[in-house]
């Protein structure tokens, strides 16, 4: 998942560190939104949900 938002922010010029970590801040928010996306990270993983189990 790291490498899918760097590639998101490979077209952005930061200038400060503080915009960066608002850059990233939103391509994470933007990520959470996409499922589909999400699913094929988990998928890549080899691991798998249990929704059954409590925190």
């Amino acid at each position: 998942m790291g490498a899918h938002v760097k590639r998101s922010l490979v077209d952005v010029a930061v200038v400060a560190l503080d915009r960066l970590e608002v850059l990233v801040r939103n391509r994470l928010k933007r990520l959470q939104y996409r499922l589909d996306t999400l699913d094929a990270f988990m998928a890549g993983t080899g691991l798998t949900l249990d929704e059954s189990a409590s925190p």
